[in-house]
Parts: structure tokens; C-alpha cells; sequence
């Protein structure tokens, strides 16, 4: 039988005391403020059971996200699982500019490709009410946890199951924007087998090629959905900047710009169609 207190709990492992308090805080559904005052009440065996279980899985690397089943972006709480990716503060540049835009130009439809758990989408549609935002994803487990983050964060997303553009159909709708964060690592990169990036959803991280694939057909299928004078942005390496603005402008888009992450590296660009005479 595993006895012990909250106090012992925060002192049985290696592992940062930051992480141990957010388990804990995570098998018994407190705040950190209850387990401060109550450091000397014992555990149950099932809870000190679950938090040995989940140190351990902690200690062999699985990333907290996944050990709690959320991570915040945006300022809103995702939930996540091994079948998506874990949200990065990288892709709020993305989209904070999708938002500027939508709203510098009062924009109405969005699309949002490759979804994953929905942060993009969700994101844009929280911020920016009354527009149609749609979204795409090719894993059908992944679209499961995205349309449960649009419930519990009461946002209208329309979702569609499928590749890329592909997941749309035949229809004539066009979009005034149009995003994205696609897999873009190489597939020979040695971050895949380091940290996080080794528990996530291979599929979503690299195309198994040179990191351009997806966007490249992103990029050129674009004009195809986006309405004259429409917008694409796109989240790519932070050395990918050159090859991904000479796909922009290759396809014919206008005013091609890269926007730098929280850590002053290239991380988004973006341009615009010329609208027809």
C-alpha cells in the first residue's frame, strides 16, 4: 500500500517542482493555493498510485501537455492529445496576424488547413465573431479533438475531414483568408527524435521530404480558393523564410512579407492576390 502527503508527494521525485505541483495539482483537482494549505493531508492509494504512474511517464519524456490533457494558447485552455500537436507560442504569430487582418478589412470567411486540435481556427473564431471560419484536417481522431475545443469554448467552426483542399470538394466558395501551419520539419531534422517532438503525431510535423511539400502545395493551390485580392498566411521554419516568399511570389501573390516569433525568428509570411480589373 503507497501511502504518502501532498508534501511528501512534492519531494519523491527529480522531476522540476513545478511539474511535480502541476500533477499533483492534476490527480487531486486542486488549486495550487489548496495544496499549499493542506500539505499534510495523504493521498489515497488510487491518487498516489495515478501520480506515480504519471511521474514515471514524465521521467521517460512524455511531454505535460499530454500527462494533462491541456495546454493554453491564445489565452484559452486546449485540450490535447498524442494525436495532435502540442500548441507553441510560435504559431500565436501566425495567428495574431490572421486576426489583424480579418479585422483591418472585415473579413467574413476564413479557412483554416490542417487543424490539429483546432487552436488556429478556434482562435481566430473566438476573437473575431460572426465570421465563418472553416477548417480541414486529415485525421479524423484530430478533428474529434478540435470539435470538442470548439464546443468547450463555445466558438462555431465548420469542419471538414480530409487533405488540404481536398477536404472541401467541388464547391465554388472562395475565401477572403486563408491559414495554415503545416508540417514543415525535414524529414532527415534530429529535432524529431529530441523532447517533445518525439511523443507528437509524426504526420503533423514533417511531410517526410524537405519540409516544403505542404506548403508548396498550400501555396499554389491558394488562388484556386481564395476570392480576388484575398490573403494566405502560412507558418514555416525559422530557415525557410527566402525559399517559402519565393513561392508566394512565384504564384503571383503581392505584398509578400515574414513576420518573426516571440523568439526573433522568421516563423510566418504572407501575401495578398491582386484584385481583378
Amino acid at each position: 500500500m503507497i501511502t504518502m502527503t501532498i508534501k511528501e508527494a512534492m519531494m519523491s521525485s527529480s522531476l522540476p517542482r513545478l511539474e511535480i505541483r502541476m500533477l499533483l495539482e492534476a490527480v487531486l483537482n486542486k488549486p495550487r493555493t489548496w495544496l499549499i494549505a493542506h500539505d499534510d493531508e495523504m493521498l489515497t492509494e488510487q491518487q498516489a498510485q495515478v501520480f506515480y504512474i504519471m511521474v514515471a511517464r514524465r521521467t521517460a519524456g512524455v511531454p505535460m501537455a499530454y500527462l494533462l490533457g491541456t495546454r493554453e494558447f491564445m489565452g484559452l485552455t486546449f485540450c490535447v492529445s498524442p494525436h495532435v500537436l502540442i500548441p507553441r507560442p510560435d504559431t500565436e504569430t501566425v495567428v495574431n496576424k490572421a486576426i489583424e487582418v480579418v479585422r483591418e478589412h472585415a473579413l467574413t470567411k476564413v479557412l483554416d488547413l490542417g487543424t490539429g486540435s483546432g487552436v488556429i481556427a478556434i482562435s481566430i473564431a473566438k476573437a473575431c465573431p460572426n465570421i465563418q471560419v472553416d477548417a480541414t484536417d486529415c485525421s479524423a481522431e484530430a478533428l474529434g479533438i478540435a470539435q470538442l475545443n470548439a464546443e468547450c469554448l463555445a466558438v462555431q467552426v465548420n469542419w471538414f475531414h480530409g487533405d488540404w483542399y481536398q477536404a472541401l470538394g467541388v464547391q465554388a466558395e472562395r475565401y477572403d483568408l486563408i491559414v495554415s501551419n503545416p508540417p514543415y520539419i525535414h524529414r532527415d531534422d534530429a529535432h524529431l527524435a529530441q523532447g517533445d517532438l518525439r511523443f507528437e503525431p509524426p504526420q503533423a510535423l514533417t511531410d517526410g521530404a524537405d519540409g516544403l511539400s505542404a506548403l508548396k502545395h498550400i501555396i499554389e493551390q491558394a488562388p484556386n480558393w481564395l476570392k480576388p485580392g484575398g490573403k494566405l498566411w502560412v507558418e514555416h521554419g525559422y530557415d525557410q523564410a527566402l525559399q517559402v516568399q519565393a513561392l508566394f511570389i512565384k504564384v503571383g501573390f503581392n505584398g509578400v512579407q515574414t513576420l518573426k516569433d516571440l523568439g526573433e525568428k522568421p516563423r510566418a509570411t504572407g501575401g495578398y492576390l491582386v484584385t481583378s480589373a
